[in-house]
């Protein structure tokens, strides 16, 4: 029997175990729930590398157990698994082996992550309660235990990551979780602190966030900056388009001939920064590009004269210390009518986090624009 058979036969035989945070404070105690945990012939046999600790939201509102039972299922023909799902009011259900590589997020995450965990989505803020709380101390004490900084998303390779940052420095078209956390409230910031200082067993912060003193100071506004977009595709076979500035009603309203294929796409922005991609019928996902020129094919212009989008996909930087703000896009197709779901790029609107477009149906028209909310 080779190690990680020996490793996974002593993990069937043990039924529960505890975690407990560092600073000399106990977590809340958590079952481990095995019912759905991968055997010993199942999941990869590589080992990982002790760099970072990933997190995950599911991205679809489902009991954990349901997408334990689905990854346990499914692990070998979607090729997708992590370790832990935490959801159903603070369970943790174990699908793949911690140390083995799961195949979460990519072959650098996966090959560096001992552990990546899924927080299963709920619209009770009760139970949500109960899910963060027993998430954010599963990631502080398994980044404790394999010697790895229980920092969120540092500039540096070692860590605890969200998919996010991910996909943002290595790989990928994931945005989670933030979106979902926060549909209940919690911010970046919030999370990162969560997971640096953990809860104790009533579940309550263990170093909160600092007060100001009395008497408060007044808190000056962030301020909010007017973004414009402007953008054009080109259409295949023939010019480019005369370019959009963010979207009105009418025909200028969109980027784009109905009913016709289009090669190339630019976007550029008049405040902050803006990266995107396309993605081709011939090529899949291209890389992604920071600026736009249509003079500039190379470097300013995503896409390939001759093949044809039919998914884009965006992230707008907004610059320190102003009012977050994203971008909201959508498309439509040659194949149906009227335009698909709105896409947020932090992933805050449920179903549609990834991309703009239906692949393998030419994109014909399309609509962005940044804001803190979405105009459509």
């Amino acid at each position: 029997m080779n190690l990680k058979n020996k490793l996974r036969w002593i993990m069937a035989i043990v039924t529960t175990f505890l975690f407990a945070v560092a600073v000399g404070q106990s977590a809340k105690a958590s079952t481990i729930d095995n019912s759905y945990a991968l055997s010993s012939n199942q999941g990869s046999s590589l080992r990982t590398s002790n760099n970072v600790v990933i997190a995950h939201a599911t991205a679809v509102y489902a009991p954990a157990r349901n997408v334990a039972i689905f990854e346990n299922r499914t692990w070998y023909s979607n090729g997708a698994y992590v370790q832990y799902i935490v959801g159903d009011g603070g369970k943790i259900y174990r699908v793949g082996a911690e140390g083995y590589q799961a195949w979460g997020a990519g072959s650098w995450a996966n090959a560096n992550a001992p552990v990546q965990i899924e927080l299963a989505q709920t619209y009770d803020q009760a139970e949500f309660r109960k899910d963060y709380v027993t998430y954010v101390n599963l990631l502080r004490s398994s980044a404790i235990k394999y010697g790895i900084p229980t920092d969120v998303d540092s500039s540096a390779w070692q860590g605890v990551k969200s998919h996010l940052w991910i996909t943002n420095h290595v790989w990928g078209d994931h945005t989670d979780p933030y979106g979902y956390l926060a549909s209940h409230g919690v911010t970046k910031a919030q999370f990162a602190h969560d997971v640096k200082y953990g809860f104790s067993s009533s579940g309550n912060n263990v170093n909160p966030a600092p007060k100001p003193n009395k008497p408060n100071k007044p808190v000056k506004p962030a301020k909010k900056e007017a973004v414009h977009v402007n953008y054009a595709l080109h259409q295949k076979g023939k010019q480019w388009l005369s370019p959009v500035k963010d979207f009105n009603s009418g025909s200028n309203g969109f980027a784009g001939v109905p009913n016709s294929k289009h090669d190339m796409l630019y976007i550029k922005v008049n405040h902050g920064s803006l990266m995107y991609r396309v993605h081709t019928i011939e090529d899949g996902w291209l890389p992604f590009v920071h600026k736009g020129n249509k003079n500039d094919t190379v470097n300013g212009v995503a896409g390939i004269k001759g093949h044809t989008i039919d998914g884009v996909q965006m992230y707008y930087t907004t610059p320190h210390g102003e009012t977050y703000q994203q971008s909201y896009y959508r498309s439509q197709t040659t194949q149906r009518t009227g335009y698909l779901g709105t896409c947020a790029d932090n992933g805050s609107v449920a179903g549609y986090d990834n991309f703009a477009g239906m692949l393998g149906e030419p994109l014909d028209r399309l609509q962005i624009h940044i804001n803190d909310n979405s105009k459509y």
